[in-house]
């Protein structure tokens, strides 16, 4: 037994699964200030409050590692679609898209997934940090800086690779976001803003990540048919770079590549081997993405949903071939009068999906678009989904691996101290789940559905999620690299 005098909270009679992949036990957990002060039998000690656990699981906080949170941590800073399935950290400036560092009234696709008029006014990346810290939300973040971003506040024109003086400030630019305590580096080589960038170019502007031991995160220029040479472009980049390299939301696209993700998941674990900075990906448990409307995206798939349109709000939510019949033209025409928009796009095999889920270096994160009217249901339903449908109902992994892969080994991934795991020492993010009904209730009719079986959920020792319901309570901290908010 322990008694280590007075707790703020004691969760008592808790089954633990503590993020490091190995097996659960029984513990009470004592909480003092934001952090867990002891593990052991607690039934003697005094706390201004006790949770009772009993029958439930006690697990670390999970964290997302892709999300495009940026700005909704201001707008909405309960965050309720994130602490209602359990997160209480997420990664944000995913995509080569961040708010930060940017000056811009109408920022061009796709920083319009995050960035409202107005929204980009940050001209230095501390300006943004120092915002969201004095406006905490009810999780935590740790921030990307986004190439798409710096390009755009840089050069004068998208279209074409970036001329030396241009990388030396985007490299400028990143270093000074780096310094206020960005975790990494974001591209998204798949989208217009970067497209036209050059694998050297890149890599002249990740340089930089070398000497803040910081990581260079990609949404890969291609994931279809060339997603092996897309591949080798991230492994060299991040070599050059001397940088930890993760894939964004690992997956394999359109029909004639379907079942392509054994070649690919070999690919990464032969290289695993001889690259020294590290290598590892996140991965959504869906067969469809979300992203803007993209003519190309619309080829690779066998049905596309409308998630929002600037020219026609009212077809959010819509097939984009319904919405063609009704115009009386072909689904490209159709998609170029909704522009700008969005689109959830079916271009997947299951099969793909579970290989990739089960693999041990796969993370969990949601790449949810908090912004869309009508969104992808990862956004509300991505980590219940995994413990619910994949863990307990089809048996792809153990609940054990299952939260490894969404607390302890992102928390060691993203260089998130004294986080996803649960210790004496460590911060108190702690979510509490029935291991029996956990379960997303996101579908892509009702996708802002909150999950069932989270029954309370903790960010830095205080609760923001209990009974179905957000507690209002905004106990996030900016998680910057190199350290944690101080008690």
């Amino acid at each position: 037994m322990v008694d280590d005098g007075f707790f703020d909270t004691v969760i008592q009679n808790g089954t633990i699964v503590d993020g490091s992949g190995e097996g659960r036990f029984q513990s009470d957990i004592g909480i003092k200030n934001n952090r867990i002060q002891a593990m052991g039998d607690l039934s003697m000690a005094k706390s201004g409050r006790k949770i009772n656990a009993a029958n439930r699981i006690v697990a670390p906080g999970f964290i997302d590692v892709h999300t495009h949170d940026d700005r909704v941590l201001l707008a909405k800073p309960t965050m309720d679609m994130k602490i209602s399935q359990g997160v209480t950290s997420v990664i944000v400036g995913n995509c080569g898209i961040s708010l930060a560092p940017l000056v811009a009234d109408n920022p061009p696709p796709p920083l319009d997934l995050i960035a409202e008029p107005g929204a980009c006014r940050y001209s230095t990346f501390e300006q943004f940090l120092k915002e969201v810290e004095g406006a905490p939300a009810a999780v935590n973040a740790a921030f990307l800086v986004g190439h798409s971003t710096l390009r755009v506040g840089t050069m004068d024109s998208l279209d074409r690779a970036a001329s030396l003086t241009e990388i030396k400030k985007m490299r400028s630019l990143l270093e000074e976001g780096l310094t206020a305590g960005a975790i990494g580096f974001s591209t998204g080589l798949f989208y217009k803003p970067a497209i036209m960038a050059p694998t050297e170019e890149v890599i002249e502007i990740a340089s930089a990540l070398k000497a803040h031991k910081a990581r260079y995160v990609t949404h890969m220029r291609n994931e279809s048919d060339h997603v092996i040479q897309s591949l080798d472009e991230t492994f060299r980049i991040g070599s050059e770079a001397r940088s930890p390299v993760i894939v964004s939301h690992h997956k394999v696209q359109g029909k004639n590549n379907f079942g392509r993700s054994v070649e690919t998941l070999k690919h990464i674990e032969d290289h695993l081997h001889g690259h020294h900075h590290g290598i590892a990906f996140d991965v959504y448990p869906y067969v469809a993405s979300s992203t803007v409307l993209k003519e190309d995206s619309i080829r690779l798939s066998e049905s596309v949903l409308i998630t929002w349109s600037k020219s026609r709000p009212d077809l959010a939510g819509r097939e984009l071939s319904d919405i063609a019949d009704e115009l009386g033209c072909d689904i490209f025409s159709a998609a170029a009068q909704l522009q700008p928009a969005g689109a959830v796009y079916f271009a997947m095999a299951e099969e793909d999906v579970q290989r990739i889920l089960s693999h041990p270096n796969a993370m969990i994160g949601s790449d949810g678009l908090p912004h869309d009217e009508h969104p992808h249901p990862r956004l509300w339903g991505t980590f219940p989904r995994v413990l619910g449908h994949y863990c307990r109902d089809l048996k792809l992994f153990s609940l054990e691996e299952a939260i490894r892969r969404m607390t302890g080994y992102s928390a060691e991934t993203f260089g998130l101290i004294d986080r996803g795991v649960l210790k004496a020492g460590a911060f108190a993010d702690i979510t509490i789940f029935d291991e029996d009904t956990v379960l997303d209730r996101a579908t892509f009719d009702k996708p802002m559905t909150p999950a069932a079986g989270i029954d309370t959920v903790m960010v830095n020792g205080s609760v923001v999620w209990e009974q179905g319901c957000a507690t209002g309570s905004r106990p996030g901290h900016v998680l910057r690299h190199g350290g944690n908010r101080p008690n």
